[in-house]
């Protein structure tokens, strides 16, 4: 039975024709010239045709060799394409898990990922920051394992490991007379437009601090939520009102344009927590949990 030529065969014909000698093409591959004569012999025995014409100087493709060069190229590239899954294949695939995140705890998203990435077996963790509303639909569709998520949690997850972060600086305009104050209170604000999000939660920090901006202020709802405090800083740099930002914001941000000054509203606060799907527990979301837990004590 005919096999077809063998790949060595054709290897050592593209490389003659690519160097447009045998003892280049010999030095190129590894073989000794013979051998790699021998090949192309056997080869144009195979196919019936001359692939080259030689002369006392010089190695040229024949016009035959020429329309059957691109193939055997195609042939090449095919059987490495081949090897190379095939490898692929072997490698076991390291199990992966789908975090959200909200923006503003992304550096502990990272230190997370990076944790487990380290572990043996390595778990891999594809990150996606969302805000509360879009992780908690990912989840319910299955589109992320976990999400790292302010409160309120979803009642119908399960949320553990939560956590705190603090918020006693107020982002200002640079320039702005308050931008040259010392620490603020609620009552410094009088007439001074706040940004706030229309969704306040009972209890959570929006509903505390809109319950202590008593008198005059003004509270410029920019959205149902306010996720991305980054984001925002560009609403406070046009003169659209004043943010109240986390440490986290300040430590990691530095802007020409935004002041962030000292504010103090008795002990205002942020609470985060890892949620996951009551039913889709596993010992890699299980590593996730015990990780997260772990961050959050060395940080």
């Amino acid at each position: 039975m005919d096999h077809g030529p063998h790949p060595r065969d054709l290897r050592c014909f593209v490389s003659v024709a690519r160097n447009g000698g045998f003892s280049r093409a010999a030095a190129e591959l590894g073989m000794s010239q013979p051998a790699v004569s021998q090949a192309i012999s056997r080869l144009e025995r195979g196919l019936g045709v001359r692939l080259f014409g030689r002369t006392s100087r010089e190695v040229r493709l024949s016009s035959a060799g020429k329309a059957l060069l691109p193939h055997a190229e195609s042939v090449l590239d095919a059987l490495t394409a081949l090897t190379t899954e095939a490898a692929r294949l072997t490698i076991p695939e390291i199990p992966a898990i789908r975090l959200a995140y909200a923006p503003l705890v992304g550096v502990l998203a990272a230190r997370v990922a990076r944790r487990l990435a380290r572990r043996t077996p390595p778990i891999a963790v594809e990150l996606t920051p969302l805000g509360r509303r879009a992780a908690t639909a990912a989840l319910e569709r299955g589109e992320a394992s976990a999400a790292i998520l302010g409160s309120p949690f979803p009642l119908r997850m399960t949320t553990g490991t939560r956590f705190h972060v603090t918020v006693g600086h107020l982002a200002v305009p640079a320039g702005d007379p308050l931008a040259a104050r010392g620490p603020l209170r609620p009552a410094h604000l009088a007439r001074h437009k706040i940004l706030m999000p229309r969704e306040r939660p009972p209890g959570g920090m929006w509903e505390r601090l809109a319950a202590r901006l008593r008198g005059p202020h003004q509270h410029h709802v920019v959205a149902d939520e306010i996720d991305d405090f980054a984001a925002a800083l560009d609403l406070v740099a046009a003169g659209a009102g004043l943010l109240p930002v986390p440490h986290l914001l300040i430590s990691s941000i530095r802007r020409p344009d935004i002041t962030f000054v000292p504010f103090d509203a008795d002990d205002l606060r942020l609470t985060f927590g890892l949620t996951w799907p009551p039913d889709q527990t596993s010992p890699e979301l299980m590593a996730l949990v015990r990780s997260t837990q772990e961050t959050l004590w060395t940080r």
